[in-house]
């Protein structure tokens, strides 16, 4: 059954010009043209493209108020690649992101990527993995802190699991985006640094101060054992 693919894009010829392009990939796309069309549109999508100038609440805005009804993998569009722009997208929930103008072929590939994690369901061994106060539980794709349960978006749970089955080794940051995003150096650096900073505010007593995913200067990150 192919995936289906909302698009939240307020000019209506590059909406167009996208969905169609997504068809030819093997897509059933929806559309919207701004935020509020687009919680209303929004369902059964495996996939959600927002634009991050959209009229009204802009696409930072739905970002957020997707993120808390659904961990549907988000790809963020903007016409900037400014540093500022794409981590304050990341930090309002989106996974990945793209700039225009954007190649399709690159757009469905990281498509691709996130219904690939998405589809895989639990990720990594069955046995639950403790690291002191934290517990994960990679088969039932829980994570406890405390002994409260932790909800991290499909993302930081990949992320989190890549460095629980990697315990004490230090993963870089391009080994991180290729198995978690699943692709290499097209991909950005700044996708790992925002998810780890986003994960630490979840899975830490102190985020500033964190124990369990902790930084190597110069070298990654890791999960201390």
């Amino acid at each position: 059954m192919p995936a289906r693919i909302l698009i939240v894009e307020d000019d209506e010829r590059i909406r167009a010009s996208t969905r169609l392009a997504l068809e030819d990939e093997g897509y059933d796309v929806d559309e919207a043209g701004t935020a509020e069309e687009a919680l209303t549109a929004f369902g059964p999508h495996d996939v959600v493209l927002v634009d991050l100038m959209l009229p009204g609440a802009d696409g930072f805005e739905l970002c957020r108020l997707l993120r808390r009804e659904s961990g549907v993998p988000i790809v963020m569009v903007t016409a900037r690649s400014d540093t500022h722009d794409v981590v304050a997208g990341l930090e309002a929930g989106a996974d990945d992101y793209v700039t225009k103008p954007f190649v399709v072929k690159e757009l469905s590939a990281r498509i691709r990527a996130l219904l690939r994690r998405a589809r895989a369901g639990g990720a990594g061994p069955a046995t639950a993995l403790t690291f002191g106060n934290l517990e994960i539980r990679p088969d039932a794709g829980e994570v406890r802190l405390d002994g409260r349960t932790v909800h991290l978006t499909r993302t930081e749970f990949h992320l989190l699991c890549e460095l629980a089955e990697n315990a004490g080794k230090v993963l870089s940051r391009e080994q991180l985006l290729e198995r978690v995003w699943g692709y290499g150096y097209f991909g950005d650096a700044r996708l790992v640094d925002v998810h780890v900073r986003r994960l630490r505010t979840k899975v830490e007593r102190d985020p500033a101060a964190p124990t369990h995913v902790v930084t190597v200067r110069g070298l990654g990150y890791k999960l201390a054992p």
